[in-house]
């Protein structure tokens, strides 16, 4: 996005000037790991040392560190056009451009080397108390890896009966076999990054006819279906979402992948889109934004299993609002939920039960119909960012079950557009706290 002032400009100019001390100061930090025998899995290692001196190695004017000269709005002068212009060109040539090279060329050659074979915390020094630390963390709950490696398990097999009442009805007798003509058919894929983008841009505006009928607090702020940054598109997800401004004036985006698109499933994309956008992300994280009476601290509150698991419900709300009209639609819902349950499995699996890489892949595939290209995307990052994927399906599972406790207690006089306003409207919460408040809500309506 571009921004709004040449003052907007001036302050970038600075960061990028700043930026080599920010990466000389990672290299001194993982120096320190090294030294504490606190290294990442070499993998994952050799990934960073290419994205590295792939940036390094782009012309200032393909840069993306230079795309905010190509989009300068109307309210600046031709003369400070040219000098800002020089002064962003320059700084990349000179000062980001060598220092992404000098970063790529000490990961490769010096941190590479030298990172762990094996590809779970467990591996590190007290290994096993890190990973408790992180599902505290990531999950905002007392739960240890074996409780959530068996929860998944469950899970899967729940999810596997739903799907293969849709399988048997197409003539197939097992997923795998139905699994495998998905993943063999073209028509199931897409045929170009347009076509993706256009789907997401579609599911995301007949959602927001319906949003009144669910939701009584709607987000001011809008939101974008836009292309997601070429040069992070190959390694990333099919879809994601960026916040938008507070005060409305830069809009939230899901940010499509339309990297390689004959190679992405095109099931999953309706569930996708209200996961990223609305009712998911966009409307959460805007909410919480424009809510009056809160600090900022409470606004901007990062809680995992809030945020990922409102999102996730997201997906099964719009089931119930008529949506996944297309029954293969509703098998990629259903691919979603499978998709969130084996993360319990298999980061459990990689983390604690030293799982190895391949065992991970070979779970995904024993149980989902998801392409290659995701199911390496996916691993890769539960391996680099230990139990952020298991707040999702812990986060829905919570507010299921607190609608359904507010359903029996209030009975007829339960409002499903007041439940969801009172999930939303004190800001991001864990969810032990999220659980109190809401047995307060009731109490008020009881009343």
């Amino acid at each position: 996005m571009p921004f709004l002032t040449a003052g907007d400009y001036r302050n970038y100019l600075s960061r990028l000037r700043k930026l080599p001390a920010v990466l000389n100061q990672a290299i001194a930090n993982m120096r320190a790991g090294m030294r504490d025998g606190l290294m990442p899995p070499r993998f994952l290692l050799g990934k960073v040392a290419e994205e590295a001196a792939d940036i390094a190695a782009k012309p200032v004017a393909q840069s993306l560190f230079a795309q905010p000269v190509q989009h300068f709005p109307e309210g600046i002068s031709a003369a400070d056009r040219a000098r800002l212009s020089k002064d962003i060109s320059e700084a990349v040539r000179t000062q980001v451009l060598p220092a992404y090279a000098a970063f790529g060329k000490f990961v490769k050659d010096e941190y590479e080397p030298k990172g762990r074979a094996e590809f779970g915390i467990w591996s590190l020094p007290d290994g096993a108390a890190r990973y408790q630390q992180d599902i505290e963390e990531q999950t905002t709950t007392n739960s240890n890896p074996d409780e959530l490696h068996n929860l998944g398990l469950r899970q899967v097999a729940e999810i596997e009966k739903q799907m293969l009442a849709i399988a048997n009805k197409h003539g197939y007798t097992d997923l795998k076999s139905f699994n495998a003509h998905v993943l063999a058919d073209p028509h199931w894929h897409g045929t170009s990054g347009e076509q993706i983008l256009g789907l997401y841009a579609k599911y995301t505006d007949q959602m927001y006819a319906k949003l009144p009928q669910y939701f009584g607090r709607l987000p001011k702020n809008k939101l974008a279906v836009v292309p997601m940054e070429a040069y992070r598109a190959p390694h990333e997800v099919p879809a994601d979402y960026s916040i938008g401004a507070g005060d409305g004036s830069r809009p939230g985006r899901i940010n499509v992948n339309e990297y390689e698109p004959s190679k992405r499933l095109l099931l999953n994309v309706e569930a996708i889109a209200y996961h990223e956008g609305i009712p998911g992300h966009h409307l959460q994280f805007s909410i919480a934004q424009e809510l009056d009476g809160l600090p900022p601290f409470r606004k901007f509150a990062s809680y995992n299993a809030f945020s990922e698991g409102w999102a996730l419900y997201a997906e099964t709300i719009a089931h119930e609002m008529g949506f996944y009209q297309d029954e293969f639609s509703e098998y990629g819902r259903l691919q979603n939920l499978m998709w969130r349950s084996i993360r319990l499995v298999v980061d459990t699996g990689v983390h604690s039960k030293h799982w190895s890489r391949q065992q991970m892949i070979d779970f995904f595939h024993q149980h989902s119909a998801m392409d290659d290209q995701n199911i390496e995307t996916e691993v890769d990052r539960y391996i680099a960012w230990p139990a952020q994927a298991l707040g999702y399906k812990l986060g829905e599972m919570t507010i299921l079950r607190l609608r359904e406790r507010a359903r029996q207690q209030l009975g007829s006089a339960f409002d499903i557009r007041a439940f969801h306003d009172a999930v939303l409207d004190k800001g991001p919460l864990p969810l032990d706290v999220l659980e109190s408040s809401v047995d307060q809500w009731i109490a008020a309506q009881k009343k």
